[in-house]
């Protein structure tokens, strides 16, 4: 047998019982839509004045599910070794394992990254084509080289540190943009007020949903935040994060929202905040440390979503 025709070795694995849709719904990550899905729509309501269709709409979320799906596939591909050795991950961390558990192959997972990453560009070129706005495409782009970079090489900036902060460009900047300018054409009259909050929510949330990977992420040689700080000092940064967003949120102001609004949307977050306090000292494994991640995620969810109601009621 010639070496082009050798079998893949993971074609000797033995053959799971697990349906193949389920196995493939295991590591689609569906939940994990919402940090794409929110500040997608938040970008789309703070236009949607400026040449609303709902062809852009339902563009710009087929756009955002083959973007997440993506990511997770090809996440799951570039950390497969690490998430054999991951014995403390949550449903926001650790992959979701279907290679670990031999349920697909990585060569599949592979295809179907290459698949989204392709149809997330022809969005951007049916948005250029159908409604003259070619701004996202270049954004969409930008968005799926901030992923390559995360995890591939040469920079695979998630094994040498500073993977979190390319979360926080991709969700926190990028993602309202595409919606943003996917409507307006433009990115002229997006509110820049906005932009130091989104960074602070996207960081947090970014930081907060790896603690619990720290013992593989250390054992693989990752530089994440919490592998380099620490657990419990990751956790002190989390908070103060949490405090600069809180402050910004409630006393600079933002085109269109009042200060009620802002104090009413910014009270769950004070008490997530508080919640998270309490469990500071929760160490990977524990069933605080999920609670404290689940407590950050909705954190930074929370002004997103509630932004973006009040935006697409007024």
């Amino acid at each position: 047998m010639t070496a082009s025709a050798r079998p893949d070795p993971e074609d000797a694995l033995p053959k799971p019982t697990t349906p193949a849709w389920r196995a493939w719904l295991q590591a689609a990550r569906l939940p994990s839509q919402m940090y794409i899905f929110w500040p997608l729509l938040l970008g789309q309501a703070l236009a949607m004045g400026d040449g609303f269709s709902w062809e852009v709409v339902l563009a710009c979320h087929l756009y955002g599910l083959a973007s997440q799906l993506y990511i997770v596939f090809a996440n799951d591909v570039a950390d497969m070794a690490t998430d054999r050795r991951n014995f403390t991950f949550t449903p926001f961390s650790g992959g979701s394992r279907v290679l670990v558990d031999g349920l697909l192959s990585r060569r599949q997972l592979a295809r179907a990254a290459v698949l989204c990453a392709v149809l997330s560009a022809l969005a951007g070129v049916f948005l250029g084509v159908r409604h003259g706005t070619w701004l996202p495409l270049p954004l969409i782009l930008f968005g799926l080289a901030l992923l390559w970079a995360y995890s591939y090489p040469p920079l695979r900036l998630s094994y040498r540190g500073g993977g979190e902060y390319l979360q926080m460009v991709g969700v926190g900047l990028v993602l309202p943009m595409i919606g943003f300018s996917a409507h307006a054409g433009t990115l002229t009259g997006l509110p820049l007020a906005l932009m130091p909050l989104m960074l602070f929510l996207s960081l947090s949330c970014a930081i907060a949903t790896a603690l619990p990977d720290e013992p593989s992420d250390r054992a693989d040689g990752k530089r994440t935040h919490a592998v380099k700080s620490g657990v419990s000092a990751t956790q002190r940064f989390i908070l103060r994060l949490n405090a600069l967003a809180l402050v910004w949120f409630v006393f600079v102001p933002l085109p269109g929202v009042t200060l009620f609004a802002r104090a009413a949307l910014a009270l769950p977050c004070l008490i997530l905040c508080l919640v998270s306090l309490i469990l500071a000292g929760a160490r990977p494994g524990e069933r605080g440390m999920l609670v404290f991640v689940t407590a950050q995620v909705a954190f930074s969810l929370t002004p997103m979503i509630g932004l973006a109601i009040l935006f697409l009621a007024s």
